[in-house]
């Protein structure tokens, strides 16, 4: 990726050069051309080889964010006398069935 990056530049760079020494040319032609020619095209093209590798990255940087999420989950629910055993609701994961306290009771339709 790096070769074609490089010898972009390159090109571009004489190509810069060559309107700046050209008797019709000038300077600021120079540095339109080279950035036209060579700064634009070539970060859209940087851009857009990049897209895998950050795609890598950002797969494994979720995983190991996933990892550590399990990892501490799990030191939780194992360590002996943490307070997160007094939030779970019961062994099997359910809520207590008991009745609530002043509730309101149903409305007969009147015959």
């Amino acid at each position: 990726m790096y070769l074609v990056v490089i010898a972009w530049l390159y090109v571009t760079l004489m190509m810069a050069v060559a309107e700046a020494a050209s008797p019709t040319g000038s300077i600021l032609g120079a540095v339109i051309t080279f950035a036209l020619y060579g700064l634009l095209p070539l970060s859209i093209v940087i851009y857009i080889m990049g897209t895998p590798a950050r795609k890598r990255k950002r797969h494994a940087r979720e995983l190991a964010e996933r990892e550590a999420w399990l990892a501490q989950q799990q030191a939780s629910q194992n360590g002996p006398g943490t307070q997160a055993r007094s939030v779970l609701p019961d062994a099997g994961g359910e809520p207590p069935a008991a009745a609530e306290a002043g509730s309101v009771a149903p409305v007969r339709k009147e015959p």
